[in-house]
This record gives C-alpha cells, structure tokens and sequence, in this order.
C-alpha cells in the first residue's frame, strides 16, 4: 500500500492570509507527537511504518467512510494524560499559525479525549480552553472552539458537553457541531439539546450532506437552525435544497480532499465545489482532517485552483466569505472579512 505524501505546496499560496471554519483538533496530530506518546506509554505500536496506515490515509483502490473514521478510534487512544491534551491542542493552533491562518475555529469532541483514562469532560474542556488560550496569543492567531458531539453517541452524552460549553463565561468556545457516522445514525434525537444550545447562545453547524442525500441538510437548516453546514455537498442532488440554502444565505464548510478520502466523491476532479459556487450556494475552504489527509489550507487553496480550475479572485470571495460565516458578533465578522480581503487583495499575484 502506497502512502500518500504532503503535498509540496507553491510559497504563494503560503503566503495568502486564511480563516480556517472546518477543523478537528482529532484529525490535526502530528504523527512525531503520537510516536512520543507510543514510546512514553509503552503503546503497542512498533514503528512510524505501522502507525501511519491506522491515523493517516493511504493510496488503496477505494476510499471509504469506515476506512476514514476508523482512524478516529485509533486517535482516541492517545489523550492519555491533560499534558498530551494540552500539547495537541497547542501544536494544531502553531500549525495553523504556521499556515498563515489567521482565523481558527477549532472544534472538538470532549467525549473523545476524555475516554481513554475516563478524564471528567468538564476537566477536558478546561484543559484545551488553557492551551488553546495561551498558544493563541503566543502565535498571535485568533482562535475559537466548536464543541462536537457524535450522532452514534448518546444524547446524554451531548447534553453535557453543550452545557460545558454553555458554562463558557470568556466565551471561548462559540459553537456547537452534531457530527460522526451520518450514513447510519440520525440527527434527529439531537433537536433538543441543539436548540438549547441556541437558546444559550451557541452558534451551529452541523455535518449533512456528507454521507447522507440532501434531506439531511434541509434538516439541518429547517430543524437544527444551522448557520453553517459542515461539507453538504450532496445538496446538489436536489435544487430545492440548494435554493433553500441559498435564501437562508447558509454557509458550507467545503473540505475537497477530505471529501475524496472519506468515499463521497471518486476523484478530486469531480468534486462539486465548483457547481456549488455556480449555483450561488455561500462556500467555504477548509481541511476537516489535515493530519489524517496529510494536507494544510494552503494545499487545499493550491488543489482547487489548478485542479479544479477555480480562480484565485474567487478563491478570495470565499476566504471573505469565511470570515463572514465566522462565529463572531456582527462587528467582528466585519473587522475579520475588511482585513482578510484588504491583504489577500495584495498578495493577489498570479504565478506563472
């Protein structure tokens, strides 16, 4: 099995200045940390050669959604001490700093990293809230968090991590996300608790349209009241979904090469960002997983201009267009998408 390699990426898309919507701090470890944590912890795993194929993609004939979640269980095992998790968190925010981000919604899923030593949530939220804080204005990068729940987990279960998130009086933590195995679990249980998590004042987005046809994403912004969709690019499939979307001006958070390695589109060519955006559907760029793709958001920018052809003029209306779809107050996503444009306009040097 061949593996995939990090993408060398042109200085120039480095450069650009970038708002990152879609990230998952699970999906965003370095593989030299986990090999640290293996050795420190006696893990079972003998070598970067046998852990890369069980948190990273491989080349192999088919992508799959059970392929590409099951990386997450492998994930799961690592947070085995609140320094791990504070070092994780620290590191996906350099990493994003690194990559000229500029805006970071990080979400993640407190239920996940407090399973391997059964670590309180409450504890677990704190502990990235501290990390997460202190490297942020170390890297002089502006971060929020998403708190993320599971569909294939109990309803319980996110009822306690959203009024976690609800306890957040700094109001570091903006949203809250209903994401995991949508082909097979409903997100209708979660109504409830969702809509308590608005009525606190919690922004939220929820993965639709992914795995599951575009019902799901009418759901999402009928039922669920979402101001963003994570990937929703099955909404194509049906054009009252997507005028529905485009009246509600929803945001989707769009990650083409993560869309390619979970099985939702056979090839990065034929992926549909670009008829999304034609059909005036509000888009944004992001990388779910960058770790377990081996990608960054500047790659993802690189990728959609030359293989998808989209131009680099609107490649910036969507960098602006995150910043308008941030989780932010009004002023705030104003301030975020005047600056972003301003020096994405600069920079806005074709190459040859």
């Amino acid at each position: 099995m061949t593996e995939i390699n990090m993408p060398e990426v042109a200085e120039f898309y480095q450069v650009l200045p970038k708002v990152e919507l879609h990230r998952h701090l699970e999906g965003s470890l370095r593989v030299p940390t986990m090999m640290e944590i293996v050795r420190a912890h006696e893990m079972d795993v003998k070598n970067t050669g046998y852990l890369r194929p069980l948190v990273q993609v491989e080349r192999q004939r088919e992508y799959t959604f059970e392929n590409f979640l099951s990386k997450f269980g492998t994930l799961r095992l690592f947070y085995k001490s609140p320094e791990i998790i504070k070092r994780i968190s620290r590191e996906a925010v350099e990493d994003a700093a690194l990559d000229n981000i500029r805006y970071l919604e990080l979400r993640f899923t407190p239920a996940a990293l407090s399973r391997a030593e059964g670590f309180p949530m409450a504890q677990v939220v704190d502990w990235v809230l501290e990390s997460v804080r202190s490297a942020a204005e170390h890297f002089q990068i502006e971060v929020k968090l998403i708190i993320s729940v599971n569909r294939h987990e109990s309803v319980d279960l996110a009822r306690e991590a959203i009024e976690i998130a609800l306890a957040d009086k700094n109001q570091e933590i903006v949203g809250v996300d209903l994401a995991g195995n949508e082909a097979e679990f409903p997100a209708a249980p979660f109504r409830e608790v969702f809509t308590e998590a608005q009525r606190g004042g919690l922004y939220v987005t929820i993965h639709a349209g992914e795995w599951g046809g575009a019902e799901n994403v009418r759901q999402a912004i009928e039922d669920f009241n979402a101001q963003r969709i994570g990937h929703g690019i099955r909404v194509l499939e049906d054009p009252e979904v997507v005028a529905l979307a485009r009246e509600r001006g929803t945001l989707f958070e769009v990650c083409v090469t993560s869309n390619y390695h979970s099985g939702v589109v056979d090839s990065i060519p034929n992926h549909p960002l670009k008829k999304m955006i034609e059909s005036g559907l509000n888009i944004s760029i992001n990388t779910d997983d960058p770790s377990i793709s081996r990608i960054s958001l500047s790659s993802e920018y690189q990728t959609i201009h030359k293989t998808l052809e989209i131009s680099m003029d609107v490649i910036g209306t969507r960098v602006k267009a995150a910043a308008q779809g941030a989780f932010l107050p009004a002023e705030g996503r104003k301030e975020l998408a005047n600056a972003i444009e301003a020096e994405f306009m600069r920079k806005l040097i074709l190459p040859d």
